[in-house]
Protein backbone atom coordinates (compact mmCIF):
# COMPACT_ATOMS: atom_id res chain seq x y z
CA UNK A 1 0.00 0.00 0.00
CA UNK A 2 1.44 3.65 -1.04
CA UNK A 3 1.02 5.41 2.36
CA UNK A 4 0.26 9.18 0.48
CA UNK A 5 -2.33 11.95 2.24
CA UNK A 6 -2.83 13.40 -1.26
CA UNK A 7 -4.44 17.07 -1.30
CA UNK A 8 -5.60 17.19 -4.95
CA UNK A 9 -7.66 19.95 -6.95
CA UNK A 10 -8.67 21.99 -4.03
CA UNK A 11 -10.97 25.25 -4.85
CA UNK A 12 -12.72 27.88 -2.62
CA UNK A 13 -13.91 31.24 -3.18
CA UNK A 14 -15.55 33.95 -0.83
CA UNK A 15 -17.91 36.49 -1.57
CA UNK A 16 -16.66 35.89 -5.58
CA UNK A 17 -13.15 36.15 -4.43
CA UNK A 18 -11.20 33.11 -5.46
CA UNK A 19 -9.25 31.90 -1.86
CA UNK A 20 -7.65 28.66 -3.50
CA UNK A 21 -7.15 28.12 -6.96
CA UNK A 22 -6.43 24.25 -7.84
CA UNK A 23 -4.25 23.40 -4.99
CA UNK A 24 -2.12 20.36 -4.78
CA UNK A 25 -0.03 19.08 -1.92
CA UNK A 26 1.09 15.57 -1.25
CA UNK A 27 2.52 14.10 1.81
CA UNK A 28 4.27 11.28 2.97
CA UNK A 29 5.39 9.88 6.18
CA UNK A 30 9.13 12.14 6.79
CA UNK A 31 7.64 14.76 5.82
CA UNK A 32 7.49 18.30 7.56
CA UNK A 33 5.52 20.52 5.43
CA UNK A 34 5.63 23.99 6.05
CA UNK A 35 3.34 26.28 4.48
CA UNK A 36 4.23 30.06 3.96
CA UNK A 37 1.58 32.31 2.87
CA UNK A 38 0.51 35.95 4.77
CA UNK A 39 -2.71 36.45 6.32
CA UNK A 40 -5.75 35.96 4.39
CA UNK A 41 -4.10 33.78 1.94
CA UNK A 42 -6.10 31.10 2.94
CA UNK A 43 -3.99 28.84 4.48
CA UNK A 44 -5.79 28.19 7.45
CA UNK A 45 -8.65 27.49 4.98
CA UNK A 46 -7.07 24.94 3.40
CA UNK A 47 -6.22 23.23 6.50
CA UNK A 48 -9.83 23.41 7.50
CA UNK A 49 -10.82 22.08 3.80
CA UNK A 50 -8.59 18.97 3.97
CA UNK A 51 -9.23 17.97 7.57
CA UNK A 52 -13.51 18.62 6.80
CA UNK A 53 -14.35 21.11 9.11
CA UNK A 54 -14.59 23.85 6.45
CA UNK A 55 -17.49 23.45 4.08
CA UNK A 56 -18.20 24.47 0.88
CA UNK A 57 -15.79 24.67 -2.44
CA UNK A 58 -14.02 21.65 -3.96
CA UNK A 59 -11.56 19.26 -3.37
CA UNK A 60 -10.18 15.67 -3.53
CA UNK A 61 -8.49 13.73 -0.85
CA UNK A 62 -7.16 10.61 -0.75
CA UNK A 63 -4.70 8.79 2.03
CA UNK A 64 -2.83 5.65 1.79
CA UNK A 65 -4.89 4.95 -1.46
CA UNK A 66 -8.58 5.30 0.18
CA UNK A 67 -10.20 8.23 -0.90
CA UNK A 68 -12.10 10.21 1.48
CA UNK A 69 -15.73 11.24 0.51
CA UNK A 70 -16.67 11.96 3.71
CA UNK A 71 -15.13 14.33 6.11
CA UNK A 72 -11.59 13.65 6.90
CA UNK A 73 -11.69 13.61 10.82
CA UNK A 74 -14.02 10.45 10.70
CA UNK A 75 -11.48 8.14 8.62
CA UNK A 76 -8.71 8.28 11.88
CA UNK A 77 -5.84 8.78 9.50
CA UNK A 78 -5.68 12.69 10.09
CA UNK A 79 -5.69 14.42 12.97
CA UNK A 80 -5.60 18.72 12.99
CA UNK A 81 -4.30 21.44 15.35
CA UNK A 82 -7.22 24.39 15.20
CA UNK A 83 -5.99 27.81 15.84
CA UNK A 84 -8.10 27.99 18.99
CA UNK A 85 -8.17 25.92 22.33
CA UNK A 86 -9.87 22.36 21.76
CA UNK A 87 -9.57 20.47 25.15
CA UNK A 88 -11.88 20.51 27.52
CA UNK A 89 -11.19 22.52 30.31
CA UNK A 90 -12.51 20.44 32.86
CA UNK A 91 -10.52 17.58 32.31
CA UNK A 92 -6.74 17.36 33.97
CA UNK A 93 -3.65 16.63 31.87
CA UNK A 94 -3.43 13.34 32.84
CA UNK A 95 -7.01 11.96 32.12
CA UNK A 96 -6.90 13.44 28.61
CA UNK A 97 -3.30 11.97 28.01
CA UNK A 98 -5.07 8.54 28.78
CA UNK A 99 -7.54 9.67 26.08
CA UNK A 100 -4.80 9.91 23.22
CA UNK A 101 -1.67 7.88 24.30
CA UNK A 102 -1.28 4.24 24.51
CA UNK A 103 -1.37 3.23 28.54
CA UNK A 104 2.20 2.11 28.25
CA UNK A 105 3.24 5.53 26.91
CA UNK A 106 1.76 7.37 29.28
CA UNK A 107 4.09 7.89 32.20
CA UNK A 108 6.70 8.95 29.98
CA UNK A 109 4.87 11.44 28.07
CA UNK A 110 4.07 13.40 31.47
CA UNK A 111 7.30 12.99 32.32
CA UNK A 112 8.04 15.52 29.97
CA UNK A 113 9.77 18.69 31.62
CA UNK A 114 6.96 20.63 30.44
CA UNK A 115 4.21 18.90 31.86
CA UNK A 116 5.27 17.04 34.90
CA UNK A 117 4.29 19.46 36.68
CA UNK A 118 1.11 19.87 35.67
CA UNK A 119 -0.09 16.48 35.09
CA UNK A 120 -2.99 16.36 37.75
CA UNK A 121 -4.06 20.18 36.98
CA UNK A 122 -7.50 20.83 34.59
CA UNK A 123 -6.58 21.84 31.43
CA UNK A 124 -8.57 25.10 32.44
CA UNK A 125 -5.99 25.77 35.28
CA UNK A 126 -3.27 25.59 32.85
CA UNK A 127 -1.58 28.38 31.06
CA UNK A 128 -2.00 29.44 27.19
CA UNK A 129 1.28 28.37 26.61
CA UNK A 130 1.35 25.22 28.27
CA UNK A 131 -1.97 24.02 26.70
CA UNK A 132 -1.26 24.30 23.24
CA UNK A 133 2.28 22.79 23.93
CA UNK A 134 0.07 19.47 25.63
CA UNK A 135 -2.91 19.85 22.31
CA UNK A 136 0.21 19.77 19.69
CA UNK A 137 1.96 17.04 21.81
CA UNK A 138 -1.28 14.64 22.31
CA UNK A 139 -1.73 15.26 18.00
CA UNK A 140 2.16 14.01 17.16
CA UNK A 141 1.74 10.92 19.60
CA UNK A 142 -1.65 9.79 18.96
CA UNK A 143 -1.63 7.07 16.30
CA UNK A 144 -3.11 9.19 13.17
CA UNK A 145 -0.36 9.20 10.44
CA UNK A 146 -0.83 12.99 9.49
CA UNK A 147 -0.64 15.81 11.70
CA UNK A 148 -1.87 19.33 10.56
CA UNK A 149 -0.81 22.19 12.60
CA UNK A 150 -2.22 25.62 12.60
CA UNK A 151 -0.02 28.20 14.24
CA UNK A 152 1.31 25.63 16.62
CA UNK A 153 4.20 28.10 17.53
CA UNK A 154 1.74 30.18 19.22
CA UNK A 155 1.58 31.11 22.46
CA UNK A 156 5.16 29.08 22.94
CA UNK A 157 8.19 30.69 25.18
CA UNK A 158 11.32 30.10 23.30
CA UNK A 159 12.43 26.87 24.99
CA UNK A 160 9.05 24.77 24.47
CA UNK A 161 8.76 25.89 20.96
CA UNK A 162 12.57 24.13 20.52
CA UNK A 163 10.84 21.22 21.84
CA UNK A 164 7.93 20.89 19.87
CA UNK A 165 10.78 21.17 16.90
CA UNK A 166 12.20 18.07 18.72
CA UNK A 167 8.62 16.06 18.98
CA UNK A 168 7.89 17.03 15.32
CA UNK A 169 11.08 15.86 13.74
CA UNK A 170 10.61 12.67 16.19
CA UNK A 171 7.52 11.82 15.08
CA UNK A 172 7.72 12.47 11.45
CA UNK A 173 9.82 9.61 11.39
CA UNK A 174 6.83 7.72 10.60
CA UNK A 175 3.82 10.42 10.29
CA UNK A 176 3.47 13.37 7.55
CA UNK A 177 2.92 16.30 9.09
CA UNK A 178 2.39 19.67 7.37
CA UNK A 179 2.51 22.91 9.37
CA UNK A 180 2.02 26.44 9.03
CA UNK A 181 3.06 29.74 11.02
CA UNK A 182 2.97 33.20 11.26
CA UNK A 183 6.50 32.62 12.76
CA UNK A 184 7.90 31.31 9.98
CA UNK A 185 11.45 31.18 10.92
CA UNK A 186 10.39 28.45 13.27
CA UNK A 187 8.42 26.60 10.43
CA UNK A 188 11.93 26.93 8.03
CA UNK A 189 13.88 25.65 10.54
CA UNK A 190 12.31 22.34 10.96
CA UNK A 191 10.49 21.56 7.76
CA UNK A 192 12.28 19.74 5.07
CA UNK A 193 9.84 21.00 2.22
CA UNK A 194 8.56 24.58 1.85
CA UNK A 195 4.99 25.58 -0.26
CA UNK A 196 3.95 29.20 -0.40
CA UNK A 197 0.33 30.27 -1.06
CA UNK A 198 0.15 33.38 -3.44
CA UNK A 199 -3.02 34.95 -4.83
CA UNK A 200 -4.87 31.50 -4.69
CA UNK A 201 -1.95 29.55 -5.93
CA UNK A 202 0.61 27.01 -4.00
CA UNK A 203 4.04 26.76 -5.31
CA UNK A 204 6.91 24.55 -4.08
CA UNK A 205 9.83 26.91 -2.91
CA UNK A 206 13.50 25.47 -3.71
CA UNK A 207 15.55 27.76 -1.79
CA UNK A 208 15.00 31.05 0.56
CA UNK A 209 15.84 33.00 -2.10
CA UNK A 210 12.67 32.55 -3.94
CA UNK A 211 10.76 33.90 -0.98
CA UNK A 212 12.08 37.41 -1.05
CA UNK A 213 9.61 38.63 -3.46
CA UNK A 214 7.14 37.97 -1.43
CA UNK A 215 8.43 39.60 1.95
CA UNK A 216 10.50 36.75 3.47
CA UNK A 217 14.26 37.51 4.74
CA UNK A 218 14.29 40.78 3.01
CA UNK A 219 17.40 41.04 1.02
Amino acid sequence: MEELLLIDSVMISFNERDVLTDVTINCRPVDIIGLFGHNGTGKSTLLKMVFGTQWGGRKFIRINEKVIKSPAYLSGLLSYLPQEPFLPAHLTVRKITELYIPKEEINNFLGDKHLFKARDSKIGHLSGGEQRYLEIKLLLYSNTPYILLDEPFASLSPVAAESIREHIHICSAGKGIILTDHNFREVHKIANRIYLLHDGYLREIKQESDLIPYGYYPD
